[in-house]
């Protein structure tokens, strides 16, 4: 497996980030191909020291890295990209790794 973490810094907005999020850009990203599983963080994203920049986290995953980057290359991966422009002008940082069992 591999998973994509997708941490939305703090917007200007937060209602107008969440609507927007829950409406329109998850639903885009759940459409991407491969994706096996998608959560996203309840709540405030809290850091061990200090305030934390993140608004929001998601958790999307697929069977291997391979899978992520030919899903964010596809027709709806470059749909759910172009879509961060409308809502997530903060700024997003993309995280993607295999993952394993410890």
């Amino acid at each position: 497996m591999a998973t994509l973490v997708a941490l939305y810094k703090t917007p200007s907005d937060a209602q107008a980030f969440d609507a927007h999020y829950t409406s329109t850009h998850a639903p885009l990203a759940k459409k991407m191909p491969g994706v096996r599983s998608y959560t996203v963080s309840a709540g405030p994203v809290s850091v061990a020291q200090g305030e934390s920049p993140y608004h929001l986290v998601a958790l999307l995953q697929f069977d291997s890295l391979d899978a992520i980057q030919s899903a964010l290359g596809s027709p709806e991966g470059q749909a759910t990209a172009a879509d961060l422009a409308n809502f997530a002008q903060a700024g997003v940082e993309l995280l993607m790794f295999d993952t394993r069992d410890a």
